[in-house]
């Protein structure tokens, strides 16, 4: 039986940070944001819903997704964000679906659901195991301000888009703070991989 370990965090938490470290230790990842993109590519299904809902203004001359503008749209505005959520989980949720039953059906011994919005979209029901990437508030804003070259305030809005971190940390079964730098975060997962999988 496969073991489903979920990874989320808050944006700029540190969650890519892991996700790379396990990759490079051969542990199959299934990513909601890779799938995300995925399900809104050039000519999609999803894509076409999402012109529909909030115009050509979200496309760009080449026929793809015009994410700082539709960025700009949604987390101004929370109901926008829900109408844009409305369109995009039951794609994303499917397809992620598909993906661990295809890791099932491989035989993997461990499957790692990187995962963002993993609580907020109720992703923890098919994992068997959750992981929390913890930062302190404070830095979280430096390194996605850094990160994204945003605004102060626009980085808060992305932030206060999702459930706040110390709500996530309440709920996780093992927490990697991701505060002091890459090896340290690396040295805690390479720890935690060693008791549950090894």
């Amino acid at each position: 039986m496969t073991k489903i370990i979920g990874i989320t965090g808050g944006i700029a938490s540190g969650k890519s940070l892991v996700s790379h470290y396990l990759e490079t230790q051969g542990y199959p990842i299934v990513d909601a944001d890779v799938v995300a993109r995925e399900v809104v590519a050039k000519d999609s299904a999803g894509l076409k819903r999402i012109e529909e809902e909030f115009g050509q203004t979200v496309i760009d001359a080449d026929g793809q997704l015009a994410r700082k503008r539709l960025g700009q749209i949604v987390f101004a505005d929370h109901g926008q964000l829900r109408r844009l959520n409305a369109i995009m989980q039951p794609l994303i949720r499917e397809r992620i679906i598909s993906h661990l039953n295809a890791l099932r059906e491989q035989g993997a011994k461990v499957a790692f659901l990187v995962a963002p919005l993993l609580f907020e979209q109720s992703y923890q029901s098919l994992c068997d195991e959750i992981v929390v990437v913890y930062v302190s508030p404070q830095t979280q804003l430096q390194r996605l301000m850094q990160r994204d070259q945003l605004t102060q305030s626009a980085a808060q809005e992305r932030i206060n888009a999702q459930w706040p971190l110390k709500q996530k940390v309440q709920q996780a079964d093992i927490i990697i703070n991701n505060d002091e730098g890459p090896d340290q975060t690396r040295e805690q997962v390479a720890a935690w991989l060693k008791r549950t999988i090894a």
